[in-house]
């Protein structure tokens, strides 16, 4: 599958029960939520690239609301979900 057609609508998250990664594990394709702030909903994305490693590691993030940014994980706040079918790096 293309980078480009990689959406909420073609990558879903895992149905398993034991799909949360740590930031470690995360691989492109997998899902991200993260929890909102001042009462607002969580944001959802799809993993496009996994930069840098170890306590510099970022993540390239296309958003439902279809746009990019970098993500850098905190020590709380978000789940990352493996895609269904998805492997560990």
């Amino acid at each position: 599958m293309s980078e480009a057609r990689l959406t909420s609508q073609t990558a879903q998250p895992s149905s398993r029960g034991d799909d949360h990664r740590s930031p470690a594990e995360a691989v492109a394709g997998d899902w991200i939520e993260v929890d909102g702030t001042g009462g607002a909903s969580p944001r959802r994305g799809v993993i496009l690239e996994v930069l840098g490693s170890g306590p510099h590691e970022r993540f390239r993030v296309r958003w439902d609301e279809q746009h990019d940014s970098l993500f850098y994980p905190a020590e709380r706040g978000f789940a990352i979900h493996a895609a269904a079918g998805a492997q560990s790096r």
